[in-house]
């Protein structure tokens, strides 16, 4: 028992003593067995292990089972890594999202890794935590393990830093945001006529008084989206006052300072047009306080949401299908099949379920 942690310790008497290194010969502990191993344990030759191990003919029954049982008491693994390399792929592609825990990027990376293994190839993922410097570093990073390919979810504006790799052969496509400074393929989401499309059912319900709440103005979805809400305004006649709108970074605080600030004073406003799942969320947890009903519709679909009272409306997004086309594209590129870079843009919808259905409070 460690009495530090309260672990249960007992020693790995259990393995059979055949199994173990052989510290004598001068093998370190940790290495992994070879090809070469295998070979001397059965009693072979080098290029009738490889024979065995890659499937392929002239290897006798009895051979082959003398083979299999030293791969099984030796634990051998094939060395894929070596073998793709003489093929000139890794079988592998990277992704880089902007955060992990976001569960929009959830469906995302499930949809891309789904792809790839059906491609045979492995998903390395990584975090920029929308930082410029971060992405750079890890999608260089992922080109220094030569990967394939990179989908990448850009938090900076100029990707030239790529263009050698890309040159080079690493097929990359662009998802959710464009890229900056270079021509790349690119798939997102239908922004702008989303949300203009959901601040237009505020607008259809009565409300002349609706709020804006979102990301970071450099972030290509948070102008697309403000674009949208500006063009529906306008569209429908409606001057927007400055306090109505407001953009920074989505934490819950600087969230609920802004709502607050909105639904206060004289002629507060009587709906809110939310610019991601985060900002929902933080402005239903606000509206629970509220005296008075608004209205809410939110960009993105979250957990949840139908079940609230009301249920949250939304613009929701297939982030599945962004990583589906985006890995598919990727592949297409690495067949050699796609050359002129393209953008694709996949169209929202909007589900109402009540809360942007509200009247204005009288």
């Amino acid at each position: 028992m460690d009495n530090r942690t309260g672990h249960r310790i007992v020693p790995e008497t259990a393995r059979r003593a055949d199994l173990l290194p052989d510290r004598r010969s001068g093998t370190r502990y940790g290495n992994r067995p070879t090809m070469k191993d295998v070979a001397a344990r059965a009693g072979v030759g080098l290029k009738t292990v490889s024979r065995v191990v890659n499937g392929e003919p002239g290897v006798t029954a009895d051979t082959e089972r003398r083979v299999q049982e030293a791969i099984e008491a030796l634990g051998f693994r094939r060395n894929d890594s070596a073998r793709v390399l003489r093929k000139g792929r890794t079988a592998s592609i990277g992704l880089v999202l902007e955060d992990l825990a976001d569960p929009f990027y959830g469906p995302l990376s499930r949809a891309v890794e789904e792809v790839a293994r059906a491609h045979g190839a492995l998903l390395i993922n990584g975090s920029s935590a929308e930082d410029p410097d971060r992405e750079q570093e890890l999608a260089l990073a992922l080109c220094a393990r030569r990967v394939d390919g990179l989908v990448v979810i850009p938090a900076g504006d100029d990707h030239r830093y790529l263009e050698p790799e890309i040159k080079a052969g690493v097929a990359t496509v662009f998802v959710d945001r464009p890229a900056g400074r270079i021509d790349a393929d690119v798939v997102l989401s239908d922004n702008f006529g989303g949300a203009r499309d959901g601040v237009a059912h505020l607008i259809a319900h009565g409300h002349r008084r609706i709020g804006f709440i979102g990301d970071m103005p450099r972030i290509h979805t948070a102008a697309e989206r403000l674009r949208g809400y500006r063009t529906a305004m306008a569209d429908a006649g409606i001057p927007v006052e400055d306090s109505w709108t407001s953009l920074g970074v989505t934490d819950p605080q600087r969230v609920s300072r802004a709502a607050e600030e909105m639904l206060s004073g004289p002629e507060p406003v009587t709906a809110v047009f939310a610019g991601n799942n985060r900002v929902t969320v933080t402005v239903v947890r606000v509206l629970a306080e509220h005296r008075r009903p608004v209205a809410l519709v939110g960009f993105d679909d979250f957990e949840l949401a139908d079940l609230l009272q009301p249920g949250v409306t939304v613009v929701a997004q297939d982030a599945a299908q962004l990583g589906r086309t985006a890995a598919e594209r990727l592949f297409r590129q690495l067949d050699g099949i796609l050359v002129t870079p393209e953008r694709i843009e996949l169209p929202t919808r909007l589900i109402a379920r009540g809360s942007g259905e509200l009247p204005p409070a009288g």
